[in-house]
């Protein structure tokens, strides 16, 4: 008999992999920074070389967990309502189907482990990891969809995604503007 809840823990694993492949990246980027403007020496004299790694690898860890939290929390709501939408099944046999997504997430964050010294190889790794999940997706509720309700599906999800990653880069340019023309220079 196959265990439903087998893969359940491997969003918190696939989650802990990707942060720990950023939160080291941006810890590495972020000695050199404070090596370059000179303040790295200064934090020699209060804190031991160990615990400035650690804090700044803690520190940016937590901050990449938390997003990747709040987006897996995101994900789950948008595929719940584009299935209550689109779906033609109600009894979740399609949300059942689609667990083995956790798989695919899971051997990306373990890869995204290799490419620590390359912003773009970890970014190249969670959107072909997340565009593969979606494919898998896809193809996994096709059986419980009208071709309208799977048209209807991958519209909703390119949309959603698109708008609110449009959302959050335009106020990040908004935020760096303001910041930019606030500078006396």
């Amino acid at each position: 008999m196959k265990n439903t809840y087998l893969l359940g823990y491997f969003p918190l694993i696939s989650i802990i992999l990707f942060s720990l492949s950023f939160a080291v990246y941006g810890e590495l980027h972020t000695l050199n920074l404070l090596k370059q403007i000179g303040i790295y020496q200064g934090m020699l004299a209060f804190f031991s070389v160990t615990g400035i790694k650690l804090t700044l690898l803690f520190g940016l860890f937590l901050i990449v967990f938390m997003m990747f939290a709040a987006l897996k929390l995101i994900a789950d709501t948008a595929i719940e309502i584009s299935l209550l939408f689109f779906s033609k099944e109600s009894d979740g046999e399609s949300l059942r189907s689609i667990r083995a997504c956790a798989v695919i997430y899971l051997i990306g964050g373990a890869a995204s482990i290799i490419s620590i010294q390359s912003i773009l190889g970890i970014l190249a790794i969670f959107l072909t990891t997340t565009f593969v999940a979606f494919i898998y997706f896809v193809y996994k509720i096709s059986p419980a969809l009208s071709g309208a309700g799977l048209i209807g599906i991958i519209v909703f999800h390119v949309f959603g995604w698109s708008a609110m990653l449009s959302t959050i880069l335009y106020c990040g340019i908004k935020l760096y503007n303001s910041v930019i023309a606030s500078m006396p220079l």
